[in-house]
């Protein structure tokens, strides 16, 4: 495998004009950390976009930042955290859960795989924060989309299509987002004993509450139920102790401090439940909030499967034992309405069995037809999402 690393955005056109003119297709890597995630590659070519990195604005007072695509995301963090601030959708780390702990996340890797974790139900996708971009196409062409106000779009909304596109439509050099205050304070409020169902109202009826409930997740081998409530401290004291009286018909319900609440929100993002289960398949399953229990109920009937419910029970986590196929039926057979995404499991594994949704057949066109129009060869990344792509 030969791997280049251009250091600007002429040469970055340059290397992918030579590719296209070959159709020999690249694997786009920056921090490395999340290579596990879609189909595995086995391309020609691999092209290194670590150069692109540094802060290039920081405007507090504004609420934005923009940095090069392969900034690492601990970076990111860190100057936000020395003004109060936050990227407000909660990327997790899956380094240990995908097994690729030595790398180093990315602003931009994060964004291109549009990751957000529990505060998602609250604060919307990465994609919603995606303010714009500059990159290099699979036509070598460079370009930009968007800009450094939250209103800045004409035409076509291109961060919100580059999120979520795996480095399938565009090599990112540079990234602007959306960042917000850090809370003042957290506190957790859980609830004993739930099942899934219980744990499910319990999470429904918290999420309607007038308490701005920033997480809602259930810990099915813990017996507990999780809500998160942040801001600054006396909103949150009264907060807790009126949701706390409202929920008590669903069991006992304790309140965790500032540290065990940081604690208890990290492991469900970056799902640590299960990143020792190396032997299991693991699933991310997206469902209307109500279809959770539900959903695991059919799975569980099929499979000797764990789960973890997050998102007030719209995000489903599975990690599925023995399966030859990971699982793979018994979910999508089960999941009716939603998408069912393969983030852990053997190459092998990944290569045979669907690792996105399969589209319907209008949808896949439109995405056949969108990656002409960005990658027209295939170049970048071709194969990571669906196999003739």
């Amino acid at each position: 495998m030969t791997n280049f690393r251009p250091t600007d955005e002429a040469a970055l056109a340059d290397i992918l004009a030579s590719a296209l003119a070959r159709e020999e297709p690249m694997e786009l890597v920056a921090g490395g950390s999340k290579r596990g995630l879609g189909r595995p590659l086995q391309l020609p070519h691999r092209l290194d976009l670590s150069a692109f990195s540094g802060i290039r604005l920081y405007e507090p007072e504004e609420l934005v930042l923009t940095a090069g695509a392969a900034t690492p995301l601990a970076e990111i963090e860190a100057a936000l955290a020395a003004n109060n601030q936050m990227l407000a959708f909660e990327p997790p780390d899956w380094r240990a859960l995908l097994g690729s702990g030595e790398r180093q996340q990315t602003l931009g890797g994060v964004l291109a795989c549009n990751l957000a974790g529990p505060r998602r139900i609250r604060q919307g996708a990465a994609r919603d924060h995606f303010l714009g971009f500059r990159g290099v196409s699979g036509r070598a062409e460079p370009f930009k989309a968007g800009g450094r106000v939250v209103k800045n779009v004409t035409g076509y909304d291109l961060p919100k299509l580059m999120a979520g596109s795996h480095g399938t439509l565009a090599a990112l050099t540079e990234v602007t987002v959306k960042v917000l205050p850090r809370p003042e304070t957290t506190r957790t409020l859980a609830i004993a004993g739930c099942d899934d169902r219980t744990a499910q109202r319990a999470m429904a009826a918290a999420l309607a509450s007038p308490h701005e409930v920033g997480g809602a997740a259930h810990l099915p081998d813990e017996r507990r139920t999780l809500l998160r409530l942040e801001g600054p401290p006396p909103s949150v004291e009264a907060r807790v102790g009126s949701l706390r009286n409202e929920l008590a018909e669903f069991g006992t319900v304790d309140v965790l401090d500032e540290a065990a609440s940081l604690a208890a929100w990290r492991a469900v993002r970056d799902v640590q439940a299960f990143a020792a289960m190396s032997d299991c398949a693991v699933w991310r399953v997206s469902v209307a909030p109500s279809a959770g229990p539900d959903l695991v109920a059919a799975v569980s009937r099929q499979c000797d499967a764990r789960h973890v419910l997050d998102w007030g029970g719209g995000l489903v986590w599975f990690a599925v034992r023995g399966a030859e196929d990971g699982g793979a039926a018994a979910i999508r057979g089960a999941l009716g309405e939603g998408h069912a995404t393969l983030v852990r499991a053997p190459d092998a594994l990944r290569a045979s069995v669907p690792v996105f949704q399969p589209q319907p057949p209008t949808l896949a066109a439109l995405t056949a037809r969108v990656k002409d129009g960005f990658d027209p060869r295939r170049i970048l990344n071709r194969g990571r999402m669906y196999r003739e792509l």
